[in-house]
């Protein structure tokens, strides 16, 4: 099979076609996921955009770390990654600005949240409401083993404060891009993991980026369909010791 390489050869740009397309806001899907009121919202800390460790030190400190310390993780923490990850940074009228660029400003990636260690959280799955730099709660219990067991064993995810999941809604891309968004969501998925791997240094933590899975399984856990919405990649994050 030649999967990969036929979808290379298939979704690249030529002079003679670029193989998207020029679309009027007309079917534009929408670019925020949301929730039944109902389901348990927790609004996060506001996050520090000042100060912090300077990013040439983030950088240079930055390793795959895979061992966590079992101690409950400040709120503070956690709001500040997840807002590195993917926050607002700039609200104007009609369009508000985030933290990690997105091909043709259309984020196709959802984060959502395994918190397995968090102070003053339940574990379970939660999903991240960018606009609101809140949590909404869609699945109670200790998903952290099942996550590890789906990654292929990966057991740092089971030991893992928290873990971040990214899927990608790929008609918000291929509304303008056509099946060159296939390409486009995994750059996205990328600029979003550096910004989790930096922020979790600057506040004194480890991460670890996870591409190897069944993505089945993941879908599974997080709830997506596999299809209109699918998993691509996962950091865990935590105290390393």
């Amino acid at each position: 099979m030649t999967y990969g390489d036929d979808f290379q050869r298939l979704s690249k740009y030529s002079r003679d076609s670029l193989g998207g397309r020029s679309p009027g806001l007309h079917g534009k899907p929408p670019l925020y996921k949301t929730y039944p009121p109902d389901l348990e919202r927790f609004e996060l800390e506001k996050p520090d955009r000042s100060g912090g460790m300077p990013l040439y030190s983030a950088l240079q400190q930055r390793r795959s770390e895979r061992n966590y310390g079992k101690t409950a993780l400040p709120v503070s923490k956690l709001s500040q990654v997840l807002w590195a990850a993917q926050g607002v940074t700039l609200s104007t009228e009609y369009h508000q600005f985030r933290t990690a660029p997105s091909a043709g400003g259309l984020f196709p990636i959802e984060t959502y949240c395994v918190i397995n260690n968090v102070e003053g959280f339940k574990p379970g799955v939660y999903h991240y409401q960018v606009p609101i730099h809140a949590l909404v709660l869609i699945r109670e219990g200790s998903f952290g083993t099942g996550l590890a067991r789906a990654a292929l064993g990966q057991k740092m995810l089971r030991d893992a404060s928290f873990n971040l999941v990214w899927s990608a809604m790929i008609d918000r891309s291929k509304w303008k891009y056509d099946q060159r968004a296939y390409r486009y969501v995994y750059l996205d998925a990328g600029h979003i993991a550096q910004n989790t791997a930096l922020a979790a240094v600057s506040c004194g933590l480890g991460s670890c980026q996870v591409g190897a899975f069944f993505d089945r399984e993941v879908d599974e856990i997080i709830g997506v369909d596999g299809e209109k919405e699918f998993s691509i990649y996962m950091s865990s994050i935590g105290k390393p010791v």
